[in-house]
């Protein structure tokens, strides 16, 4: 389990992010993605992922973000679009995820990651990004 308190979220802050419009981040999340990952997916093997709606919940936050992975990358999808997987977590533990320090299973068995929706599509996304190495350098990991 993460010791790291740094990203513990305060309740004031998560009421006022929760309110927000989810389209502007989703649209950051999408442009992130296309520098960090779409240049390293194999797009020929994932037809089955283009085009499907998915949504990422950072639970702490109260954020809904709808995206979909295109042939040119990521797109964000308004938040009204009914998504066929989505992804729930918290900010730790999404941090701990892209930092490598906790796979997907053990945070799925240890009821930290939810995933619901198509499960296939689920195990297409997870397999796909454990697949995938990509270096975040200004992600440091906690000491």
């Amino acid at each position: 389990m993460m010791k790291d308190d740094r990203f513990v979220i305060p309740p004031a802050l998560a009421r006022i992010v929760s309110r927000l419009p989810q389209t502007p981040p989703a649209a950051v999340l999408a442009f992130a993605l296309d520098r960090l990952l779409f240049p390293r997916l194999p797009l020929p093997e994932l037809d089955a992922l283009l085009e499907q709606p998915l949504r990422i919940e950072v639970s702490d936050l109260g954020l809904r973000l709808a995206l979909t992975l295109t042939r040119r990358g990521f797109r964000p999808l308004p938040a009204h679009v009914a998504p066929r997987l989505t992804l729930r977590a918290t900010t730790r533990d999404f941090l701990a995820l892209l930092r490598r320090e906790e796979d997907a299973d053990t945070l799925f068995f240890q009821r930290r990651l939810a995933l619901s929706g198509d499960t296939e599509l689920g195990l297409l996304v997870k397999n796909t990004l454990d697949a995938i190495e990509i270096e975040l350098p200004f992600l440091p990991r906690p000491r």
